[in-house]
């Protein structure tokens, strides 16, 4: 594909275009050819984990295959020195963006100096760059070397950039270049143009008028998305041609791609990746069992695996069910800063009746409705085996169908008078209490068909359950905003670092468990609302004290959080460790039939993607 435009004088030969210290990846079972393109089905603008979670490369430091050894990726190794205040990363000599111009410390510097420091930019800065409170720093060495200093030991920070973190890169809002402004590092010599810093301010206003965006950071934020935005350098092995808001997100190699098989040949293998606008997941789900993507590994129903295997021989794919690690591929996690509605915002804060909600949920049922079975109904609990478990026990504390002990539960906290219908009534004396139950529309289950169900579990509990439906990015601002009730979601990974980010109130992006409180974890106390729950300050405190201990310790400190987020059911688990269904083409080669599924992973990301290569 590219040996025209070398011959044209438009590219530089290949050997000019690698770095001269490649990252050397040994295919899975053979060299590739050269060619094709992969098809895959996405679900809109909001869908960008879709490519993301295929182009995790792009990490400074990445995971292997596991989910969770860290292993070299943009940085060819670290060092950590000074008693674990100091890691030194040592970048590839040579390593180019996709324009074909130096990727350097510069880069990394541009990042920390002009983006992260910079208030307009980045108002508050991220915890996952502090320990106990007190922000690192970030200085450089040389051109290949730069240094992450702390005043404290901070063992976890390699963790932390290897892994599905604001400033690892393994965010949709916040990471390396996907519309956010962390990710340890940045196009500095693409985005300074439209810098305030740099920038001549009559040029900068020009073109904040003709992008039709209120000011300049929201320009540069566009400007960093490599999913909107074309002309964004990237590292990765695809680069955008055609973006997100289009109902084809195409996606061409990277002709400066810093990694190289065994045999020396330049990857990736597929020239592009083609992604087709499905309205919705039955759509997606149709051309998935029709042979019409080559590999997918999203928005599979796990309902519909007997159609799918019917279909195999025809559709020319196999199907594959990989492990999971998410003690809940459905949650319910609730607001606990919720204050629009005080009547509401009573009962979201009051353990015993989120306990109530949890036990009048027939978990049975959805597992054999909407997982064939296959899941483990239960709470937040990890496996018994996993290093982070507290015990089997806590696997079904609160978390059993048990409609008489709710509705106990309810009349003993005063919800003990109903209307003409069975739902409990409001103790302000305005009506009917209704909850709202926010899910995302064309997600990752049938997320809203499964809620339509708990509502009728609650219903014999007398909850009104109000079930709705909403676009990913309006249903994120809406959490942003403090304006939801209950938002459906995945939870419980078991991660090396203590949390699946979303079952605490820790991270502003998605602050799914309490907005206001995520802001005060993440400002370090100069923003939001500190929690006044002191079991949810207890698990916040204890999340932050493991960031300074080693991987064992922190173990511990793990089992206690998640005893307190179970026994004060902060986040409701409702089925956990449901397989993840992939279909893989028979045409593709070096696709593994088997994968680990983890955030940090960023699956099938530390598969090595850029070596799987159609065979004919």
């Amino acid at each position: 594909m590219l040996a025209e435009l070398v011959k044209a004088g438009k590219l530089p030969p290949v050997e000019q275009r690698v770095p001269a210290e490649p990252m050397v990846l040994k295919p899975l079972h053979s060299t590739g050819r050269y060619g094709g393109t992969w098809r895959r089905g996405f679900t809109g603008p909001g869908d960008g984990e879709n490519m993301n979670r295929i182009m995790g490369t792009d990490k400074l430091i990445f995971s292997d295959f596991t989910g969770i050894k860290n292993v070299p990726s943009v940085a060819k190794g670290w060092k950590i020195e000074d008693g674990g205040r100091t890691i030194i990363l040592s970048l590839r000599k040579g390593l180019k963006w996709s324009d074909g111009q130096p990727f350097s410390a510069d880069d990394i510097m541009f990042w920390y100096e002009d983006m992260y420091l910079n208030k307009d930019i980045t108002p508050s800065p991220t915890q996952e760059m502090a320990i106990n409170g007190k922000q690192g720093k970030v200085e450089k060495i040389d051109a290949q070397t730069v240094a992450f200093k702390f005043p404290d030991p901070y063992p976890m920070f390699v963790d932390v950039l290897g892994g599905f973190t604001l400033v690892g890169g393994g965010h949709a809002l916040g990471g390396t270049q996907w519309g956010g402004f962390m990710g340890a590092y940045a196009p500095s010599h693409y985005l300074k143009q439209f810098h305030q810093k740099y920038a001549p301010k009559e040029e900068l206003d020009k073109k904040v008028k003709d992008a039709k965006v209120d000011n300049w950071v929201l320009l540069l934020k566009l400007r960093n998305n490599y999913q909107l935005n074309p002309e964004c350098p990237v590292l990765t092995p695809w680069r955008t041609v055609n973006p997100i808001n289009t109902p084809n997100w195409v996606l061409e190699r990277n002709p400066y791609f810093w990694q190289v098989d065994t045999d020396g040949n330049q990857l990736p293998y597929f020239d592009k990746v083609s992604l087709t606008l499905g309205e919705n997941l039955e759509v997606i789900n149709l051309r998935a069992i029709a042979g019409e993507y080559d590999l997918q590994t999203r928005h599979l129903d796990i309902a519909k695996l007997p159609v799918y295997l019917e279909n195999q021989a025809k559709g020319g794919y196999q199907v594959r069910l990989d492990p999971t690690a998410d003690a809940a591929n459905t949650a319910l996690h609730i607001n606990h800063s919720y204050e629009a509605d005080p009547e509401v915002a009573k009962w979201l804060t009051n353990k015993d009746f989120r306990r109530a909600l949890s036990m009048g949920i027939d978990r049975d049922q959805l597992n054999e409705t909407f997982w064939l079975g296959l899941g483990k109904p239960g709470s937040l609990a990890p496996e018994e085996t996993a290093p982070d478990s507290p015990g089997p026990e806590w696997r079904t504390k609160w978390s059993t169908f048990d409609p008489k002990q709710a509705n106990d539960l309810l009349d003993k906290i005063g919800l003990d008078k109903k209307d003409s219908e069975g739902y409990r009534l409001r103790t302000d004396g305005k009506g009917r209490l209704r909850i709202e139950i926010t899910t995302v529309a064309a997600a990752f289950l049938p997320w809203t068909a499964q809620m339509e169900m708990v509502a009728q579990h609650w219903k014999r509990i007398g909850i009104h359950a109000d079930v709705k439906e909403t676009e990913r990015t309006l249903a994120v601002t809406r959490s942003q905003n403090n304006e939801h009730h209950i938002y459906v979601w995945g939870g419980g990974s078991s991660e090396i670092f203590l949390w699946s980010r979303h079952d605490l109130p820790t991270e502003p992006n998605e602050p799914f468990t309490g907005p206001l409180f995520a802001k005060w974890y993440a400002s370090g106390g100069t923003q939001g609302k500190k929690p006044t729950d002191p079991d949810l300050l207890k698990a916040m405190e204890l999340l932050q004290s493991g960031s300074a201990v080693e991987t064992e310790p922190r173990y511990k400190i793990a089992q206690e959080i998640k005893k307190l987020i179970i026994d004060n059911q902060f986040v409701i688990g409702i089925v956990g460790f449901a397989p993840n269904m992939r279909i893989i083409s028979n045409k593709l080669g070096n696709v593994p039939q088997r994968i680990v599924w983890r955030p940090r992973a960023r699956t099938p990301g530390c598969t090595q993607p850029s070596t799987y290569f159609y065979k004919a």
